[in-house]
């Protein structure tokens, strides 16, 4: 044995050829702090090792490896002089590997990203089976690579393919790598360290020139200038276009390629090394990790729900038809659960099977679904006018209009129709879960499913438990959606539940603006282009319904009648008494049409101006519009936290980011709560106080501010 470690051993595989292995002790390797002292050491080893005349490396697991340890982070992060020394240092250990005195070549077989990516292009070859996926996904976390990768793949594969790959931050089979040159051979899995030995062994014997391979890695770009600058130039704008101001990584990463493009290896690292840190300081990066790191705390917690339950949905009924219900009937029979769709109106079924198949027949134009695959989704979704045609499904969802009288009367009827242990669900947006149930005789087979539209794009689900709900239907119920290929998350029941409880305050606070004759138009560009929202509030509402909105105002008071008191002269509520409901019906605070192309419009109104009483062209500072819409959502979703109603922050703010497009480059509310500062939101909403009971901050939050505690660090605020 050469080196035996935590997560890596080498020995020969061979006479004087020797395995270096990745074998850490959980389920994949990663690049943790760890195993890169490991990994230093092990080259160390292999540097000083008699008779060896090449290398291998490989994964004793399905996968390569992921990447670096990403838990490690933010709290690396937060240290400007170790980040500064750990990225210097870790860098500089895979030119360890791009060094040994003997041909090296990296076998890889799954997953092959970030320092994973950058492991193998410190070897000399790379040899991938057909499980293969290879890329640097670091921007997606509002990094660049940090171990090599802005130096050594654009000398592998170019600069325009470099480019490609580091600022969107795709993943690439197998073969796409081999088109570009990331990759030199690609074999049958069962082949693969037969392979790569092999090449490392034509390599030693001098059938490859392994020396001139490596020799590009070492120098400066080889392109000419005429050709760089065009690069760079093309780059620049594409850069500009997709990822705009809010994202820096995709420029830091251009950044770096260019300012090293002319220097020798240990310059080009320099250069990266740079623009790396740079990164780590920023607001956006925090943000971006911290949503990878609340992703994965929410995909645990989804698992052990589903591990516990004993209930397996197999059929799915849904009540209700229209574009709702065709939109969770498809999303259900698409991924193998057959559904029934039940309405009482034969029109209405017609809408939802045609909902479902416009949906299939988008994805067989894309060539994302089959002709095959449609015929069987479509045949997977029965529509009855019949009530006992439910009557052997495993769950229902109930989506018939948002009505609590409706709702509990469907909801009773159908109760009697299924089987004692079937799960009854409802799609209600905000009407009180233990009120329905009060309507039922097994209410604890009864709980929220809360889907968001359009159901098959939209990734939450909200599982809402109501006072009698079991244990049982819950983890029932987060393992179909999790089979439905949603995030669900769990919460306690209230008016709106989460997302739409925190979604009327950030609209009241809108309101409260046009009510004071300030242009609607120029707060929504306030909202979407400087603080990133994807809609702003007032084509929110007009996307989501201004009838809907109006109606769920009449609930949220009865759950909060001193915060959320209707205002029958607010905006929505004029809208809504002059049947201007939004997209549905052409036209809201805008007007909707299409252009002679047929492409869908979306212009102002001068009608809506006088309706609403407010003035065109009628600004707000941009950070008091900012303020006045984000301070409301952020003080109810803290509400939400301290009255038990969600789990943890990093559920909010996923639950806010995928129910609502929160900008992900702010990270959700509370991490954008505590990227403000815990102080100075509380200062800055102390300044509007006077606006409302929405801009009062909760006596809990001051708690947390004066203690100098993250909202992170506990899963309630209490």
């Amino acid at each position: 044995m050469i080196y035996q470690g935590e997560s890596i051993r080498v020995d020969f595989i061979e006479p004087g050829f020797a395995e270096l292995q990745f074998d850490a002790k959980g389920s994949v390797n990663k690049f943790d702090q760890a195993t890169l002292e490991e990994f230093s050491e092990a080259l160390t080893k292999l540097q000083n090792t008699d008779d060896l005349r090449g290398v291998i490396v490989t994964s004793s697991k399905s996968t390569f490896i992921v990447g670096a340890d990403i838990t490690e982070f933010l709290t690396l992060f937060s240290d400007q002089e170790k980040t500064r020394s750990w990225v210097a240092k870790a860098s500089r250990v895979f030119d360890q590997l791009e060094d040994l005195p003997v041909p090296t070549v990296g076998a890889v077989k799954g997953f092959a990203l970030g320092g994973g990516c950058e492991a193998l292009l410190a070897c000399d070859y790379r040899v991938a089976d057909t499980t293969a996926t290879i890329g640097l996904p670091e921007v997606k976390l509002g990094l660049i690579p940090g171990f090599g990768g802005t130096m050594r793949l654009p000398r592998v594969i170019g600069p325009d393919n470099a480019l490609e790959w580091i600022t969107t931050g795709k993943n690439n089979k197998a073969e796409d790598a081999l088109k570009v040159g990331a990759i030199d051979a690609i074999v049958e899995p069962e082949n693969l360290t037969k392979a790569a030995l092999n090449l490392a062994k034509a390599a030693a014997a001098g059938e490859q020139d392994w020396k001139a391979k490596r020799q590009p890695k070492l120098e400066p770009l080889k392109a000419n200038d005429t050709e760089l600058m065009m690069t760079l130039v093309t780059a620049k704008g594409l850069i500009a276009a997709k990822a705009g101001k809010h994202y820096p990584a995709p420029h830091k990463a251009l950044e770096a390629i260019e300012n090293g493009a002319r220097e020798h290896r240990e310059g080009a690292l320099k250069a990266e090394n740079n623009a790396f840190f740079d990164l780590t300081q920023t607001d956006a990066c925090q943000a971006q990790v911290g949503i990878f790191l609340a992703d994965q705390a929410v995909k645990g917690k989804s698992k052990k729900y589903a591990k516990a339950a004993t209930k397996e949905i197999k059929t799915a009924g849904v009540l209700g038809a229209g574009i709702m219900g065709g939109g969770i009937a498809y999303q259900s029979a698409s991924k193998g659960v057959p559904a029934v769709m039940k309405d009482i109106k034969q029109d209405a079924l017609d809408l939802g099977m045609k909902e479902a198949g416009k949906i299939l027949k988008k994805g067989v134009e894309r060539g994302k679904v089959s002709n095959d695959k449609m015929i069987k989704v479509l045949s997977s979704i029965t529509p009855t006018l019949l009530n006992d045609a439910v009557k052997n499904v495993d769950i229902v969802v109930e989506a018939v209009v948002e009505n609590p009288k409706v709702k509990g009367s469907v909801l009773a009827e159908i109760e009697g129709v299924i089987s004692d242990d079937a799960i009854l669900t409802s799609n209600t947006s905000t009407i009180s879960i233990t009120e329905l149930a009060k309507n039922l005789k097994r209410p604890e087979k009864f709980c929220g499913m809360h889907f968001f539209n359009p159901v098959h794009k939209m990734p939450l689900v909200e599982i809402i438990r109501g006072e009698k709900t079991s244990d049982e239907t819950v983890n029932a119920v987060v393992a179909y959606a999790l089979k439905l290929g949603k995030t669900p998350i769990v919460v306690n029941d209230c008016p709106g539940f989460l997302v739409n409880r925190v979604l009327f305050p950030y609209l009241a606070g809108f309101a409260g603006m046009v009510d004071e004759g300030v242009d609607f138009v120029g707060i929504d560009k306030v909202m979407e282009k400087q603080f990133g929202w994807p809609m702003g509030p007032a084509y929110l509402s007009d996307v989501v319904g201004i009838d809907t909105a109006d109606h769920c105002t009449v609930v949220m008071e009865d759950g909060f009648p001193t915060r959320m008191k209707r205002d029958t002269s607010s905006a929505i509520a004029k809208l809504a008494a002059a049947e201007r409901y939004g997209q549905k019906n052409g036209k809201g605070f805008y007007v909707y049409g299409t252009d002679k192309k047929g492409k869908p419009t979306k212009e102002a109104d001068p009608a809506t101006y006088e309706l609403l009483g407010c003035e065109q062209g009628k600004k707000l500072d941009a950070d008091e519009v900012i303020a006045r819409c984000m301070i409301p959502m952020v003080n109810e979703v803290v509400r939400c936290l301290e009255e038990d109603i969600v789990g943890s922050a990093a559920e909010a703010d996923m639950a806010l980011l995928y129910g609502l497009g929160f900008p992900p480059f702010r990270g959700g509310p509370f991490r954008y709560l505590e990227t403000v500062g815990i102080d100075n939101f509380i200062q800055l909403a102390d300044k509007y106080a006077h606006l409302g009971e929405i801009y009062q901050v909760t006596d809990g939050m001051r708690e947390m501010a004066k203690a100098g505690k993250s909202y992170f660090d506990t899963t309630r605020a209490k």
